[in-house]
């Protein structure tokens, strides 16, 4: 609950972002900007799988190419109440996954070879599990609406920097506001990029609290992200920096200090501390009298 709200807070800020420009420049350009921001991002919205897919080079497989694979995503698929999604291999040795797909009937999962060699079983069925949180908790959409308004923000921002570096006549009150502009011009892009990231961080967070959920098991989860974040910083990443975010873990390793700010991931080392939380929470219901009631639900 706490991470849906704070996405519907960034969500918010983006949206008094939007207005606070719309402010400063006339309706017909935010209109049109809008309007550019909006069919590029539904444009993405529709096709993202498939243009995902192919940036990867994955392949779909089926039960009798990978059995277990598709045992576990059967099962857990039934346990969050969603369709059996389709599920893919990238040929690449760095151990990762993503989700992708517009609603759960049109979910994807895509696992890369080299997760299925490094994790054991229960730790795979956890990566499961957070992939399956995200296309239950409709991520997509939610990142999709993100970029839309990111993408607004920074073409009316452009419209801003450029009314106010040639509109100016040498008044001063026309200078001030061509200042002001410029400002906001340069900040609400920032700020904006800042807000999207960070709903990305939150999502992350509410998929890994779903994932254990579903499958029961918050420890394997936090397993399988402890060696998955090792591995990307000492096994090169086939995915590029457009893609990054779709990942269960940076594939460009862990940001560090101020840069963190920057990163589509939070923290591995904080998301294994609130997964074993959730364990360890688990394991004191257990043993409260009627606790076997909470433990039914992970």
């Amino acid at each position: 609950m706490k991470n849906q709200l704070k996405t519907i807070a960034l969500l918010g800020s983006l949206s008094a972002i939007i207005i606070g420009l719309g402010a400063l420049v006339a309706p017909g350009y935010l209109y049109l900007f809008g309007a550019l921001a909006l069919a590029m991002n539904l444009g993405a919205y529709f096709l993202s799988d498939r243009i995902v897919l192919r940036m990867h080079h994955a392949r779909e497989v089926g039960p009798a190419e990978a059995p277990d694979l598709h045992a576990m995503a059967e099962e857990l698929s039934a346990k969050a109440g969603i369709p059996k999604p389709r599920l893919f291999v990238i040929p690449e040795a760095q151990p990762n996954a993503f989700a992708t797909g517009r609603s759960p009937a049109r979910g994807v999962v895509a696992v890369t070879e080299g997760i299925v060699r490094i994790l054991d079983r229960r730790e795979l069925r956890g990566v499961i599990a957070h992939e399956l949180a995200h296309i239950r908790n409709r991520d997509i959409l939610v990142s999709s609406i993100a970029a839309a308004a990111a993408s607004l923000i920074t073409y009316v921002a452009h419209v801003l920097s450029f009314g106010g570096l040639f509109g100016g006549n040498g008044d001063e009150e026309t200078e001030g506001s061509a200042a002001g502009g410029i400002l906001a011009a340069l900040v609400a892009p920032l700020a904006a990029t800042l807000i999207q990231l960070g709903i990305s961080r939150s999502r992350e967070y509410l998929a890994d609290e779903t994932g254990a959920r579903i499958s029961g098991d918050p420890e394997a989860l936090a397993g399988a992200l402890m060696k998955l974040g090792h591995a990307s910083s000492v096994i090169p990443a086939g995915a590029t920096p457009a893609t990054a975010s779709l990942f269960i873990v940076n594939p460009f390793g862990a940001a560090q200090s101020v840069s963190r700010w920057f990163s589509t991931h939070p923290s591995t080392r904080e998301r294994v501390d609130r997964l074993l939380a959730m364990a360890a929470s688990a394991r004191r219901a257990v043993r409260r009298p009627y606790g076997w009631r909470l433990a039914r639900e992970w």
